[in-house]
């Protein structure tokens, strides 16, 4: 079984999510032990941000003749798109900034959003392509979203679950660790609280 870890929060070893991806990928190889690890640092090895010539290496945009960078950038589309299809389970890490997921982030889901690979054009529709396959998702946010008044402004878990269906992944688990900009005792029991819904939900992911 491929596991593929995307890691994007810019806080480095201060981040709560990837200790919580760490302990979510630890969970998977404790329940499958010959689990091969593909790991992507999306802050540490940055993902050049979608231009047109870029996307022309897996849309169809028009320009058909491009320098050695952009050919290495579609090179590397290439190589983003094979891992993901090529993984049975994807773990996530993705902290919420300004009300949705990190641009590093979304400079990896652009890249592996690709016609004719993870989704497809059909006259009833786009149909995914993507599936079946397992993603968790560590979600930390600094306030409370899942319902109140902030719930409007949650642009991230509603975009991955979006983007992630329209690939035809439809089974996305969250590990969730809210309110941790309100203080030491409010994260620390977040923390807490979120590490006690690992073990379940990588159960959950691995029946899918």
């Amino acid at each position: 079984m491929q596991v593929l870890l995307i890691d994007s929060s810019i806080l480095g070893d201060a981040s709560s999510s990837r200790a919580l991806t760490q302990e979510v990928i630890d969970s998977i190889v404790s329940l499958v032990p010959s689990s091969k690890l593909v790991y992507r640092d999306v802050v540490g090895e940055p993902i050049t941000h979608l231009t047109g010539a870029i996307a022309a290496g897996f849309r169809p945009m028009g320009p058909s003749s491009f320098d050695a960078e952009t050919l290495k950038e579609h090179a590397r589309s290439e190589t983003l798109v094979n891992e993901f299809l090529a993984s049975d389970v994807v773990v996530i890490g993705a902290p919420m900034y300004n009300f949705s997921v990190s641009s590093q982030l979304k400079a990896w889901i652009d890249r592996i959003v690709q016609p004719g690979r993870t989704f497809k054009y059909t006259p009833e529709g786009p149909v995914g392509l993507a599936g079946p396959k397992a993603v968790v998702v560590v979600s930390t946010r600094g306030g409370s979203y899942l319902s109140g008044a902030m719930s409007g402004l949650d642009f991230q878990e509603a975009y991955i679950k979006a983007a992630f269906g329209f690939m035809g992944i439809s089974d996305v688990q969250f590990v969730r660790a809210e309110n941790m900009s309100r203080g030491a005792q409010a994260s620390a029991a977040s923390m807490a609280a979120a590490r006690n819904q690992v073990d379940q939900v990588v159960r959950l992911a691995l029946t899918v």
